[in-house]
């Protein structure tokens, strides 16, 4: 049976009372097959010693003799400190709220123990500990224990059992899920044997070898599911029927756009541009994903996409994430495409109701050629006559299901997906593996790299005072909070807009933004800040993805180390938008982590967006980049495409020639594939 296919209830493994399921449950375990690939964190090595004066190596280790008890402190505070020592050094435990200690660890007797140590007071302390009677046999030493993720109400002691017994009904029965050739050849473990060993291991080289096959075979079917996922929409375009041109050149439409505007394109948009012409000549649908910076000039590119859709006779959706960010598309479309003769529409949730039937029926009717909005252009009651491109703009912001709706309202349209959150070379083998990329490296000419400082938040007034010599200058600033409303500890949007307003710039117009504000009062400010009537904004995250200010000099983020690189770099990205230079101030707190010192370092010295993102996926893992936390398709259990790029590059490789060599999987080798695909796929939500 394979592993995904043992749906035993919670409740029929022995030990796993009413009391244990929902807590279980808390952690997305439902079922005995979900127990098994609830992979440990961390192993705790009991077998190999590591004595007391080699604490600064690792936990200790080691066998050691009780010397002494004391009690210190007073009251409530009252904890015992046991003095021990093995053959090296002496130290002392403090069992805070553990006062049972007291008899267990009495003067003279002999204990293994493991656990943290460090120098405090002139001693080499521990209050992070485990001890265990020297005469008891059957412990937790001379092992490697699994260290589980839990939730409230479970220990570790409990989760071990949980599974262990799991195991011991359930293991021998597991089937192989790799074919046996690629099992031969790598000196991969049976699946029955790696899922033991992973958690409960006889050594370091078992656990390792458990591992390597888990994290293989996981990302094998990975790659099997991208391969499919490609084929799938390549043989789309067969079902189709659609006639596509064979010009993969810029168009006559494209030619008189680029006529019209007062600069040329980049090298990197040219580039794109011809990459999309020839995908949408091409006879399947296209899956592009387009990357660049933000203010590289990826949404003209889409409208020089939407153009040679018109030329066809085809419509174009453009999706974006927030009603203000589609109300600047749907503006520069009008501006752009209009004159050109095609018929722009703006549609999100709060276009009113006669409006809306309005705009609905044209564009049943094919009168609307282009039509921009957020999540309302899925809705049940929109039908596109002809709808043959869709573009995701800022795609990381949008779920697979959403994703799904838009796609399905045309017939096999071409996709654009959009991202100015660089998708580091990892996740583009994973997660949009079956796409074609294009990069927009280069900036439209005249843009200066901003320049940015790191404040501490004792020097904030330096930074104030810099940002009044460029309002002085005429020039506009965000400053920006992690907070709507906060605590003492957090300075937060709406209170420090009226200490900006009355204390610190009483001379210049302020503003507030966040999200929590009605959107017409959200793009009524913002309209007003690009306008130049608002002087500065004070804002949430919520300008992350904004509109351009051309004018705007100043990003000031406070307490800049709780925000994610991500983040930082896409605020910052908000200023920059014009010829003069722009500054980026990122204030932390005077206390600030080592995790914090590493992300504002990373923004100090980097501004090359594909830079920071791979270092923001080192930091965050891949689930919190390009959407797939939110999204839900790229769910991995033990395996990590950065930790294990070499494994990726390897299943990949041959995940994709026993497609290409057998894309039916009909073969006796490749039989056990095909099984694996229908009875218990893996990565089943894995869709666009």
């Amino acid at each position: 049976m394979f592993l995904r296919l043992l749906s035993a209830p919670l409740n029929t493994i022995h030990g796993i009372g009413t009391a244990a399921v929902p807590k279980l449950t808390r952690l997305g375990i439902f079922k005995a097959c979900d127990l098994l690939v609830h992979y440990p964190r961390d192993w705790e090595d009991r077998v190999h010693i590591n004595p007391l004066n080699s604490y600064h190596s690792g936990k200790v280790c080691t066998t050691v003799k009780v010397i002494a008890q004391e009690w210190i402190g007073y009251g409530r505070m009252k904890t015992l400190k046991v003095y021990v020592e093995d053959e090296t050094a002496q130290a002392s435990l403090l069992c805070f709220n553990r006062p049972w200690l007291e008899k267990q660890l009495v003067t003279g007797s002999e204990h293994r123990l493991w656990g943290r140590f460090f120098v405090k007071y002139g001693e080499l302390q521990s209050s992070s500990f485990e001890t265990e009677n020297i005469e008891l046999k059957d412990g937790g030493f001379n092992r490697i224990l699994p260290v589980y993720p839990l939730s409230s109400g479970l220990t570790q002691t409990m989760m071990r059992r949980f599974i262990s017994r799991t195991l011991e009904k359930y293991a021998k029965d597991i089937e192989n899920e790799l074919p046996a050739e690629i099992i031969e050849r790598d000196n991969l473990m049976n699946k029955s044997e790696a899922i033991y060993a992973v958690h409960f291991p006889k050594s370091i080289e078992e656990l390792e070898k458990a591992k390597k096959t888990l994290i293989y075979e996981e990302l094998f079917y990975l790659e099997i599911m991208v391969g499919k996922r490609s084929i799938e929409r390549r043989s789309g375009a067969a079902s189709s029927g659609t006639a596509r041109d064979n010009a993969g050149t810029i168009s006559l439409l494209q030619e008189k756009l680029l006529e019209r505007l007062p600069f040329s394109l980049t090298e990197g948009q040219k580039k794109a541009v011809v990459e999309i012409n020839c995908d949408m000549a091409s006879d399947m649908p296209m899956a592009r994903l387009l990357q660049g910076d933000v203010g590289s000039g990826k949404t003209l590119v889409s409208f020089l996409a939407a153009l040679k859709v018109f030329e066809n006779g085809g419509q174009t959706a453009i999706m974006s994430p927030t009603e203000l960010l589609a109300l600047q598309h749907a503006e520069n479309a009008a501006r752009i495409l209009e004159p050109l003769g095609l018929h722009a529409a703006f549609l999100t949730g709060n276009v009113k109701s006669k409006g809306r039937k309005e705009l609905i029926k044209n564009l049943e009717a094919g009168i609307i050629d282009i039509v921009i909005g957020t999540h309302a252009l899925f809705s049940k009651d929109v039908v596109y006559k002809n709808l043959k491109l869709v573009v995701i703009d800022e795609q990381h912001r949008f779920g697979v299901t959403q994703r799904s709706l838009i796609m399905s309202k045309g017939n096999a349209p071409d996709l654009l997906m959009m991202s100015a959150t660089p998708i580091p070379r990892t996740l583009a083998l994973t997660v949009f593996g079956d796409m074609d990329v294009s990069v927009i490296k280069d900036m439209p000419p005249g843009r200066k790299t901003i320049k940015t400082h790191l404040a501490k938040e004792s020097n904030e007034k330096k930074v104030y005072d810099f940002v009044h010599k460029e309002l002085e200058q005429g020039r506009q600033a965000y400053f920006v909070y992690p907070l709507i409303e906060g605590t003492e500890d957090i300075k937060d949007a709406v209170s420090m807009a009226q200490r900006l307003s009355k204390e610190i710039f009483p001379k210049y117009k302020t503003a507030l933004i966040h999200s929590k504000l009605p959107e017409e009062e959200k793009r009524q400010t913002m309209d007003d800040f690009r306008k130049g009537k608002i002087d500065i904004l004070a804002a949430t995250s919520v300008v992350e993805v904004g509109v351009d200010v051309p004018n705007a000099a100043c990003m000031v983020i406070e307490h800049a180390d709780r925000f994610g690189l991500s983040a930082l770099h896409q605020l910052r990205g908000r200023v920059g938008r014009g010829t003069e230079q722009s500054y980026c101030f990122l204030v932390y707190s005077d206390e600030l982590t080592e995790d914090g010192k590493i992300r504002l370092k990373v923004m100090l010295e980097n501004s090359d967006g594909f830079i920071i993102a791979e270092e923001d996926l080192k930091l965050r893992g891949p689930g919190q980049i390009a959407g797939t936390e939110q999204s839900g398709y790229l769910v991995l259990g033990i395996a990590n495409p950065i930790r294990d790029i070499a494994e990726l590059e390897r299943a990949r490789e041959d995940a994709f020639a026993i497609l290409e060599s057998d894309p039916d999987l009909l073969l006796d080798n490749h039989r056990i594939i095909a099984r694996v695909l229908e009875e218990a796929p893996p990565f089943s939500e894995v869709v666009l």
